[in-house]
């Protein structure tokens, strides 16, 4: 880790805890397109994919335009939730970022929600100015576990891979820092289990953010 320069957070489960907001977000879009009840754990098995790609793993036998108007429903209904069932910061998010900065770290976001959506939850939870760097699902055309979120990254803040940590707490977070190249950390505290980070092949494993700052004090600094 004494090479890395640049941290690539995902959001949702790494660093705001949405998964309230949207399971009921998707339990409420399932119920309004009359489909088959899915259970909370199903629902949140899904966090990470694209929008499209969390109905289609629910409902495999969906239909394109069925699939289309599931994430518009989505969308509207998450409008409407996120007043109500406010997401908010994980512990410690807030702080731990503010020191990674301070220590010389560029700290950027590749998450699998929309572009505006991130800019709006980054904004609301606090987060926005110690982020360089924003990549939704809309600024890319392959998704998580595609390097394509990562590899741009590095293109637009001009950094090589081998200087790159992606922060995630799913498989495909994981995944997407391996298949560019990056070393990878696993996070507990969000929607995926230890065992699930350990498979897809995360390089270390932490329990609470915090610990990225002694994980990664040693590092040069830029």
């Amino acid at each position: 880790m004494n090479d890395i320069k640049l941290i690539i957070f995902d959001f949702d489960g790494t660093l705001g805890d949405t998964r309230r907001t949207i399971v009921a977000t998707m339990q409420m879009t399932i119920a309004e397109m009359v489909l088959p009840e899915r259970s909370e754990a199903e629902c949140a098995s899904t966090i990470g994919l694209p929008l499209a790609g969390c109905f289609q793993a629910l409902f495999p036998n969906l239909k394109p335009e069925q699939v289309q108007r599931c994430a518009e429903t989505y969308r509207r209904i998450f409008c409407e939730n996120v007043q109500t069932i406010k997401p908010q910061a994980f512990p410690h998010v807030v702080e731990t970022l503010s020191a990674l900065k301070q220590q010389g770290f560029t700290l950027t976001i590749a998450s699998s929600r929309s572009h505006a959506s991130l800019v709006e939850l980054t904004r609301e939870l606090g987060l926005a100015n110690n982020i360089s760097y924003l990549i939704g699902a809309d600024d890319v055309e392959k998704a998580k576990p595609n390097a394509e979120p990562v590899l741009n990254t590095l293109a637009a803040m001009k950094f090589e891979a081998s200087e790159a940590l992606v922060v995630g707490d799913m498989a495909v977070d994981i995944q997407m820092g391996v298949n560019a190249g990056a070393k990878t950390c696993g996070v507990t505290w969000g929607n995926g289990s230890r065992e699930e980070l350990q498979q897809a092949g995360a390089d270390v494993i932490i329990d609470r953010i915090e610990e990225l700052t002694g994980l990664l004090s040693f590092a040069p600094q830029t």
